[in-house]
Protein backbone atom coordinates (compact mmCIF):
# COMPACT_ATOMS: atom_id res chain seq x y z
CA UNK A 1 0.00 0.00 0.00
CA UNK A 2 1.37 3.45 -0.76
CA UNK A 3 2.41 5.31 2.38
CA UNK A 4 0.63 8.56 2.74
CA UNK A 5 2.79 11.95 2.04
CA UNK A 6 4.77 13.76 4.52
CA UNK A 7 5.86 16.32 2.33
CA UNK A 8 3.68 18.14 -0.28
CA UNK A 9 5.99 19.76 -3.16
CA UNK A 10 4.08 22.29 -5.30
CA UNK A 11 5.27 23.62 -8.31
CA UNK A 12 3.23 26.34 -10.20
CA UNK A 13 3.75 27.02 -14.03
CA UNK A 14 2.79 28.83 -16.76
CA UNK A 15 3.67 27.67 -20.33
CA UNK A 16 6.70 25.63 -18.94
CA UNK A 17 6.69 22.60 -21.21
CA UNK A 18 9.96 22.99 -22.19
CA UNK A 19 11.54 22.33 -19.00
CA UNK A 20 8.74 21.15 -16.75
CA UNK A 21 9.75 17.60 -17.25
CA UNK A 22 13.25 18.33 -15.95
CA UNK A 23 12.50 20.46 -13.24
CA UNK A 24 10.11 17.56 -12.15
CA UNK A 25 12.45 14.65 -12.30
CA UNK A 26 15.16 16.82 -10.49
CA UNK A 27 12.78 17.78 -7.84
CA UNK A 28 11.78 13.25 -7.62
CA UNK A 29 15.59 12.25 -7.88
CA UNK A 30 16.65 14.17 -5.10
CA UNK A 31 13.53 13.46 -2.80
CA UNK A 32 14.05 9.91 -3.64
CA UNK A 33 17.35 10.37 -1.66
CA UNK A 34 15.19 11.33 1.61
CA UNK A 35 13.87 8.65 3.63
CA UNK A 36 10.63 10.64 3.78
CA UNK A 37 6.84 10.06 1.51
CA UNK A 38 6.76 12.66 -0.34
CA UNK A 39 4.26 13.84 -3.18
CA UNK A 40 4.65 16.58 -6.03
CA UNK A 41 1.76 18.58 -7.28
CA UNK A 42 2.36 20.39 -10.60
CA UNK A 43 -0.36 23.25 -11.08
CA UNK A 44 -0.24 23.93 -14.48
CA UNK A 45 -1.94 27.00 -16.36
CA UNK A 46 -1.43 27.35 -20.56
CA UNK A 47 -2.01 25.82 -23.25
CA UNK A 48 1.99 24.68 -24.27
CA UNK A 49 1.31 21.35 -22.97
CA UNK A 50 3.09 21.55 -19.48
CA UNK A 51 0.24 19.85 -17.98
CA UNK A 52 0.33 16.86 -20.62
CA UNK A 53 3.91 16.67 -20.23
CA UNK A 54 3.38 15.98 -16.42
CA UNK A 55 0.23 13.57 -16.83
CA UNK A 56 3.36 11.12 -18.91
CA UNK A 57 5.60 11.57 -15.99
CA UNK A 58 2.28 10.95 -13.42
CA UNK A 59 0.84 7.73 -15.01
CA UNK A 60 4.34 5.69 -13.90
CA UNK A 61 4.66 7.67 -10.66
CA UNK A 62 1.65 7.54 -8.44
CA UNK A 63 3.35 10.48 -6.35
CA UNK A 64 2.66 12.91 -9.01
CA UNK A 65 0.06 14.84 -10.05
CA UNK A 66 -1.12 17.96 -12.14
CA UNK A 67 -3.79 20.00 -11.96
CA UNK A 68 -4.58 23.35 -14.08
CA UNK A 69 -6.45 24.80 -17.04
CA UNK A 70 -5.40 26.68 -20.54
CA UNK A 71 -6.60 29.36 -18.64
CA UNK A 72 -4.10 31.85 -16.78
CA UNK A 73 -5.55 31.66 -13.23
CA UNK A 74 -2.05 33.29 -11.15
CA UNK A 75 0.72 32.03 -9.14
CA UNK A 76 -1.55 32.89 -6.14
CA UNK A 77 -3.94 30.92 -6.95
CA UNK A 78 -2.20 27.90 -9.08
CA UNK A 79 -0.46 27.56 -4.99
CA UNK A 80 -3.90 27.72 -3.25
CA UNK A 81 -5.23 24.76 -5.61
CA UNK A 82 -2.13 22.82 -4.23
CA UNK A 83 -2.48 23.43 -0.85
CA UNK A 84 -6.12 22.26 -0.87
CA UNK A 85 -5.07 19.36 -2.38
CA UNK A 86 -2.22 18.86 -0.54
CA UNK A 87 -1.96 15.75 2.00
CA UNK A 88 1.52 16.66 3.60
CA UNK A 89 2.81 17.55 7.25
CA UNK A 90 4.80 20.01 5.73
CA UNK A 91 3.44 21.78 2.84
CA UNK A 92 5.91 24.30 0.66
CA UNK A 93 6.10 25.34 -3.33
CA UNK A 94 9.45 25.76 -5.30
CA UNK A 95 9.25 27.81 -8.76
CA UNK A 96 9.18 25.60 -12.45
CA UNK A 97 12.28 27.96 -13.22
CA UNK A 98 14.28 25.94 -10.55
CA UNK A 99 15.82 29.15 -9.69
CA UNK A 100 16.31 27.65 -5.90
CA UNK A 101 17.23 24.07 -6.03
CA UNK A 102 15.31 21.73 -4.34
CA UNK A 103 18.53 20.59 -2.26
CA UNK A 104 18.04 24.00 -0.40
CA UNK A 105 15.37 22.46 1.66
CA UNK A 106 17.47 21.21 3.52
CA UNK A 107 18.41 24.41 4.92
CA UNK A 108 14.39 25.28 5.84
CA UNK A 109 13.31 22.06 7.16
CA UNK A 110 15.60 22.49 10.71
CA UNK A 111 13.43 25.33 11.58
CA UNK A 112 9.95 23.72 11.38
CA UNK A 113 11.54 21.20 13.21
CA UNK A 114 12.63 23.41 15.93
CA UNK A 115 9.25 25.02 16.15
CA UNK A 116 8.80 27.42 13.30
CA UNK A 117 5.50 27.54 11.53
CA UNK A 118 6.93 28.76 8.58
CA UNK A 119 10.62 28.80 6.63
CA UNK A 120 11.07 31.18 3.76
CA UNK A 121 13.88 31.06 1.73
CA UNK A 122 15.56 34.56 1.09
CA UNK A 123 18.32 36.36 -1.19
CA UNK A 124 18.27 39.21 0.85
CA UNK A 125 20.55 37.61 3.99
CA UNK A 126 24.42 37.61 4.95
CA UNK A 127 24.51 34.16 3.78
CA UNK A 128 22.55 33.92 0.73
CA UNK A 129 24.35 32.61 -2.55
CA UNK A 130 23.24 34.72 -5.68
CA UNK A 131 25.45 32.69 -8.23
CA UNK A 132 23.18 34.63 -11.43
CA UNK A 133 22.37 37.98 -10.30
CA UNK A 134 19.20 39.87 -11.99
CA UNK A 135 19.55 42.52 -14.79
CA UNK A 136 20.49 46.21 -12.69
CA UNK A 137 17.56 47.62 -13.84
CA UNK A 138 15.49 44.51 -12.27
CA UNK A 139 17.43 44.82 -8.89
CA UNK A 140 16.48 48.59 -8.71
CA UNK A 141 12.94 47.81 -9.57
CA UNK A 142 12.82 45.35 -6.42
CA UNK A 143 14.50 47.32 -4.51
CA UNK A 144 11.79 50.31 -5.14
CA UNK A 145 8.68 48.29 -4.62
CA UNK A 146 10.44 46.62 -1.45
CA UNK A 147 10.04 50.07 0.06
CA UNK A 148 6.72 50.70 -1.36
CA UNK A 149 5.51 47.33 -0.19
CA UNK A 150 7.08 47.66 3.26
CA UNK A 151 5.62 51.69 3.91
CA UNK A 152 2.31 49.94 2.73
CA UNK A 153 2.08 46.62 4.44
CA UNK A 154 4.44 46.23 6.90
CA UNK A 155 6.83 43.05 7.37
CA UNK A 156 9.46 44.99 8.36
CA UNK A 157 12.57 42.49 9.31
CA UNK A 158 11.79 40.05 6.32
CA UNK A 159 14.06 40.98 3.82
CA UNK A 160 12.84 39.06 0.71
CA UNK A 161 8.96 38.10 0.36
CA UNK A 162 9.18 36.68 -3.58
CA UNK A 163 11.83 34.02 -3.35
CA UNK A 164 9.45 31.11 -4.72
CA UNK A 165 10.84 28.61 -2.08
CA UNK A 166 8.22 28.45 1.17
CA UNK A 167 7.39 25.57 3.39
CA UNK A 168 4.71 25.52 6.05
CA UNK A 169 3.79 23.22 8.76
CA UNK A 170 0.98 21.50 6.55
CA UNK A 171 -1.85 22.73 9.28
CA UNK A 172 -0.87 26.26 8.76
CA UNK A 173 -0.43 26.24 5.01
CA UNK A 174 -3.75 24.77 4.87
CA UNK A 175 -5.29 27.87 7.81
CA UNK A 176 -3.43 30.56 5.56
CA UNK A 177 -3.87 29.82 1.85
CA UNK A 178 -7.68 29.17 2.91
CA UNK A 179 -7.93 32.95 3.59
CA UNK A 180 -5.50 34.17 1.25
CA UNK A 181 -7.19 35.94 -1.90
CA UNK A 182 -4.63 37.31 -4.27
CA UNK A 183 -4.29 35.15 -7.86
CA UNK A 184 -1.23 37.05 -8.93
CA UNK A 185 2.34 37.60 -7.70
CA UNK A 186 1.90 39.47 -4.55
CA UNK A 187 0.34 36.30 -2.92
CA UNK A 188 3.64 35.43 -1.26
CA UNK A 189 2.98 39.06 0.21
CA UNK A 190 -0.15 38.20 1.80
CA UNK A 191 0.40 35.18 3.10
CA UNK A 192 3.05 36.25 4.83
CA UNK A 193 0.78 39.47 5.92
CA UNK A 194 -1.29 36.59 7.09
CA UNK A 195 0.81 34.66 8.64
CA UNK A 196 2.26 37.90 11.12
CA UNK A 197 -1.61 38.93 12.24
CA UNK A 198 -2.31 35.25 13.33
CA UNK A 199 0.80 35.05 15.06
CA UNK A 200 2.90 32.37 13.30
CA UNK A 201 6.43 32.09 13.54
CA UNK A 202 8.69 32.83 9.93
CA UNK A 203 12.06 32.15 9.61
CA UNK A 204 14.02 33.69 6.57
CA UNK A 205 17.00 31.60 5.86
CA UNK A 206 19.43 32.61 3.09
CA UNK A 207 19.86 29.89 0.28
CA UNK A 208 21.26 29.44 -3.07
CA UNK A 209 19.64 31.33 -6.09
CA UNK A 210 20.35 32.04 -9.49
CA UNK A 211 18.50 34.07 -12.62
CA UNK A 212 17.62 32.24 -15.39
CA UNK A 213 17.10 35.45 -17.46
CA UNK A 214 13.44 34.17 -18.43
CA UNK A 215 11.21 36.99 -16.09
CA UNK A 216 7.62 37.13 -17.07
CA UNK A 217 7.42 40.39 -15.21
CA UNK A 218 7.01 43.35 -17.36
CA UNK A 219 8.50 46.24 -15.64
CA UNK A 220 6.25 48.71 -15.98
CA UNK A 221 2.87 46.93 -16.25
CA UNK A 222 3.64 44.55 -14.34
CA UNK A 223 4.79 46.23 -11.71
CA UNK A 224 1.92 48.52 -11.56
CA UNK A 225 -0.51 45.96 -11.06
CA UNK A 226 1.78 44.58 -8.11
CA UNK A 227 1.05 47.74 -6.38
CA UNK A 228 -2.54 47.54 -6.63
CA UNK A 229 -2.47 44.04 -5.14
CA UNK A 230 -0.38 45.59 -2.61
CA UNK A 231 -2.84 48.06 -1.75
CA UNK A 232 -5.79 45.23 -2.24
CA UNK A 233 -3.97 43.76 0.59
CA UNK A 234 -3.56 46.47 2.97
CA UNK A 235 -7.32 47.13 2.67
CA UNK A 236 -8.68 43.59 2.45
CA UNK A 237 -11.33 42.61 4.81
CA UNK A 238 -9.87 38.95 6.21
CA UNK A 239 -11.42 36.18 8.24
CA UNK A 240 -9.21 36.26 11.57
CA UNK A 241 -10.67 33.67 13.44
CA UNK A 242 -8.52 31.10 12.30
CA UNK A 243 -5.09 29.65 13.78
CA UNK A 244 -3.57 26.54 15.15
CA UNK A 245 -3.71 27.13 18.51
CA UNK A 246 -0.07 27.86 19.26
CA UNK A 247 0.03 25.13 22.16
CA UNK A 248 -0.87 22.45 19.66
CA UNK A 249 1.52 23.82 16.94
CA UNK A 250 5.09 21.58 18.11
CA UNK A 251 2.88 18.62 17.54
CA UNK A 252 1.23 19.53 14.02
CA UNK A 253 4.45 17.77 11.76
CA UNK A 254 5.26 14.11 12.10
CA UNK A 255 9.33 14.58 12.30
CA UNK A 256 9.92 12.21 9.53
CA UNK A 257 9.14 14.98 7.02
CA UNK A 258 12.23 16.61 8.38
CA UNK A 259 14.76 13.98 8.54
CA UNK A 260 17.47 15.17 6.22
CA UNK A 261 18.45 13.29 2.88
CA UNK A 262 21.97 11.97 5.08
CA UNK A 263 20.21 10.67 7.93
CA UNK A 264 17.27 9.57 6.58
CA UNK A 265 17.84 5.93 6.63
CA UNK A 266 19.57 5.34 9.88
CA UNK A 267 16.54 7.34 11.98
CA UNK A 268 13.88 5.28 10.34
CA UNK A 269 15.87 2.17 10.93
CA UNK A 270 15.79 2.62 14.81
Amino acid sequence: MESAPLLSVIVPAYNEARSITRTVETIRAYLDTRSTPFEIIVSADGDDGTREAVAELARSDARISVIGSKQRGGKGRGIREGVARARGDVIGFCDADYKTPIEEIEKLLPYLRQGHDIAIASRGMADSQIEVYQPWYRRIGSKAFGVCMHLTIGLWGIHDTQCGFKFFRGEVAKDLFARQKIDGYMFDVEILYLARKAGYSIKEVGVVWRDDGDSRLQLVAGNWENMKEILSIRFNRYDQSRGVNTLLRGAVVNERALVPATEGPALVSK
